[in-house]
């Protein structure tokens, strides 16, 4: 399936067009050839080429390793710059992203505020999906998920974690994460992403 795109309206491909103008901008912000983002994150210099000419939809996987190697968030490649904080984001305001391999949905419920640096995702997870991400080389920051639906399992380094509805886990992304669907059904989950 492919990616989806913020609600407003805009075709599918948009999200693609806003990955690549991300990801380029990141990459330029911080003074980085693609030689060098492909050393720090482990993706080739032709599948970051790709992205950045939005000739290729990229993965939760893939996104997470570019992610990692700049040092930010994944949101701030699946969502555009905005001047100020709003008070209020309403459903259809939320940025929406489906990885094109793993069926893993992404909706933006709260970017990262300029006051107090807390992010929301709701995250929906197919059933038996897997999307794994590698430590982040960036500056750190704390993640708190709270489990709504089905059952997860959650690799922080070496520790294992199996939640349930009602779970609640804190971890950082100082270690290399694995997120694995458990059981019959799909899962969904919330996380709450702040500074460390």
């Amino acid at each position: 399936m492919r990616n989806t795109s913020a609600p407003s309206g805009e075709p599918a491909g948009n999200i693609d067009a806003l990955i690549a103008t991300r990801l380029l901008a990141l990459r330029q912000a911080k003074g980085l050839s693609l030689a060098e983002l492909a050393g720090l994150s482990g993706v080739s210099k032709a599948m970051i080429s790709k992205v950045e000419r939005a000739q290729s939809s990229p993965t939760a996987v893939l996104l997470g390793r570019l992610a990692a190697g700049l040092g930010v968030s994944l949101a701030q490649l699946l969502t555009e710059e905005k001047e100020g904080p709003q008070r209020l984001r309403t459903k259809a305001m939320q940025e929406v992203w489906r990885d094109p391999e793993a069926g893993y949905l992404r909706r933006q419920v709260a970017e990262r505020g300029a006051g107090n640096g807390v992010e929301l995702v709701e995250v929906e997870l197919p059933r038996s999906a897997q999307v794994g991400y590698p430590r982040w080389s960036g500056k750190p920051y704390r993640q708190c998920l709270w489990m709504l639906e089905g059952a997860l399992r959650v690799d922080y380094g070496d520790d294992r974690f199996e939640l349930a509805p009602g779970d609640c886990l804190d971890f950082g992304v100082d270690r290399p994460l694995v997120f694995k669907a458990l059981g019959r059904t799909a899962c969904r989950y919330l996380l709450v992403a702040c500074p460390d």
